[in-house]
């Protein structure tokens, strides 16, 4: 019988989430989120996907911009010029969509304060996270293909991340008027597998010809797993989800149907949901390009 069960069982060793918390301006709201990272080695590589990389690398900034416009507001109450706090909203750009506060956090993977060291790819949502740390909480790591060919359509796959959030060490703090990590709630969101039927090869285009940069997946990367492996029943990592795309069907339906003792005209836009993932041959040459070793089957 085909199962996945040992494979998620690999796979989990060296997968970790990423936990995220936002505020939006003016509102008091903390919307919790989650991506993936997983361990390449020992000497605390990690890898993800570059636009969970820019989240991490950006929160800094934005954090920093919104103190300032808080310091800046405070200023203008003190001089009892509260009428022009709307201009300064303007000059910084703020309305409710906008996120002013984001605070992130590595769950188990290191002992310590850590030093973290960013290097995205090019081109790829692909990016590589250096972990330096007095410990590294990963003694497993990932075996990728040597003989890539088999990446073809019909090849079942199984990936693994952190799509539904569940983790509840946060609050607002009234008087800080900020987002802040607790000692209190749960502290861990539940691993999450999907699997899935390669479908189709995705081309980039580049230097006059165009190369396989990755995979279509026939089931959705869930809001979450962004940055975890994709991998076979054996465990092999063939790739990394990093995106979802929408195939329209073209079977509207505009349809009287019985809902609740009542007729009801029922409309429905049907789409495909399918997963994206990047290559394993490009993410063994963003390894090699950057000295990363690993291990290969």
């Amino acid at each position: 019988m085909f199962t996945f069960v040992s494979a998620i069982e690999k796979a989990a060793r060296f997968v970790r989430p990423i936990h995220t918390i936002t505020r939006n301006y003016g509102s008091e709201a903390v919307v919790p989120s989650t991506a993936t990272l997983f361990f390449i080695n020992t000497d605390g590589w990690a890898l993800t996907c570059r636009h969970v990389a820019d989240l991490i690398a950006n929160a800094d900034r934005v954090n920093r911009r919104y103190r300032q416009f808080q310091k800046e507001t405070h200023d203008l109450i003190v001089r009892k010029r509260k009428s022009e706090v709307r201009g300064l909203e303007k000059k910084y750009g703020y309305s409710e969509r906008i996120t002013v506060e984001i605070r992130n956090t590595f769950v188990n993977c290191a002992d310590g304060k850590l030093d973290v060291k960013i290097v995205p790819h090019e081109k790829l949502d692909l990016a590589l996270i250096k972990f330096s740390s007095s410990r590294l909480h990963c003694e497993e790591f990932p075996v990728f293909p040597a003989d890539t060919s088999a990446l073809k359509p019909g090849l079942m796959l199984c990936r693994l991340g952190y799509p539904f959030p569940d983790f509840t060490n946060f609050r607002y703090d009234d008087e800080k008027e900020a987002i802040e990590w607790t000692h209190e709630g749960r502290v861990h969101t539940p691993l999450f597998p999907i699997e899935g039927m390669v479908t189709r090869l995705i081309l980039q285009a580049g230097n006059g010809h165009e190369t396989v940069s990755g995979f279509e997946m026939s089931t959705p990367g869930l809001r979450g797993q962004s940055g975890g492996p994709v991998f076979d029943a054996e465990g092999r990592v063939w790739g990394v989800q990093f995106a979802t795309g929408h195939l329209y069907l073209g079977f509207d339906i505009h349809q009287e149907v019985l809902k609740m003792g009542k007729m009801a005209t029922v409309s429905d836009n049907a789409f495909l949901h399918v997963g994206h993932c990047l290559h394993v041959d490009r993410i063994k040459e963003f390894l090699k390009t950057n000295g990363v070793a690993f291990q290969e089957e």
